[in-house]
This record gives C-alpha cells, sequence and structure tokens, in this order.
C-alpha cells in the first residue's frame, strides 16, 4: 500500500504537467476515490488505508483536505510505485481527469459506496458516514463486471448470456 499524501501528490503534479493548471480540491477527491476502486478493480486491493467520508458532493479524504488547504501536496510518489500503480493512474486519467469536477460528484453519487454511506441522510445535508472498502470492492466488483460484458460484446462473445434459449428449444 501507498502513502495517501505521496498518491495526493503525485494526482496533484501529474494533472498540473497534463493539463497546465492546478487541480481543485473537488476533482482530487473524487480521481483519488476512483484510484482507490481502480486498484481494486485490477489488482484486487486498495492502494491506500485511508477511509473516505461520504460528503454531499462525493468522497472526500479529510487528511487530503487539509493537506491541499496547507499547500502541502508536493511530495513525491516513488518510481517503484508509479510503475507498480502506472495503470490504475493512466485508466483513471484517461477516464476521468478530463471530466469537470461537478460531472465527478455526480458519477460518485451513483456509487454504492456512497449511497450506502449517506444512507437516512438528506441530500442537502453534510455527513461524516465512512464509506467502507468492502463496499467500494462492490463498486469495484460492478465495473468489474461492466468491462467484461462490454468486452465480449465487442469482441462479438456468444456466451449463454448473450444467445437466445428460446430458439433452441
Amino acid at each position: 500500500m501507498a502513502e495517501l499524501r505521496q498518491i495526493a501528490s503525485y494526482i496533484c503534479m501529474r494533472y498540473q504537467k497534463e493539463f497546465g493548471r492546478s487541480i481543485d480540491e473537488m476533482k482530487l477527491h473524487k480521481l483519488l476515490y476512483f484510484v482507490q476502486r481502480e486498484s481494486i478493480v485490477q489488482l484486487g486491493v486498495p492502494i491506500f488505508k485511508e477511509e473516505f467520508e461520504a460528503w454531499r458532493y462525493g468522497p472526500v479524504l479529510v487528511l487530503v483536505r487539509q493537506l491541499y488547504r496547507d499547500g502541502m501536496l508536493d511530495t513525491p510518489l516513488s518510481a517503484e510505485t508509479i510503475e507498480k500503480y502506472s495503470a490504475v493512474f493512466d485508466k483513471v486519467f484517461s477516464q476521468y481527469a478530463v471530466k469537470d469536477s461537478w460531472s465527478l460528484s455526480s458519477l460518485t453519487h451513483g456509487e454504492y459506496s456512497w449511497r450506502h454511506a449517506r444512507q437516512g441522510v438528506p441530500d442537502d445535508m453534510n455527513c461524516t458516514n465512512k464509506m467502507t472498502l468492502e463496499d467500494i470492492s462492490i463498486d469495484a466488483q460492478r465495473i468489474k463486471t461492466r468491462r467484461l460484458l462490454l468486452s465480449a460484446l465487442r469482441t462479438g462473445g456468444t456466451g449463454t448470456c448473450f444467445t437466445n434459449n428460446r430458439s433452441q428449444q
């Protein structure tokens, strides 16, 4: 597992390099969520141990919030760690970093882990309920299944879930 501060710093620095501007705090939190979920999708394990809180506009890591506000997200990630998680980072950057923060917020509102943590909390209320790794793993499994099905469709897969069995009766 990597240190959260280094992961957040890496995302900030990579975003600056790729987009020529600083990342806003909301987008940083959402990209960190997608990095966590993608690590579970691809590697079967989380990339960091800290838990997200299910805030009104999506997942938030309180430690990152403080580090961001204090301008302390400048701790480099080791080349070894970047290499180990490169496919995770590349997927998240290609799929999510190009979207605006509010779109990412909307996407995270569709995640089981966020909805489950906010169960019973009105939409317009803040909360600090934790999003569990178990629930994020459910989201990750959903993504894995969706990608598998899309891949089968693209390659002309003819598994039983794609055939009309009535014609064989």
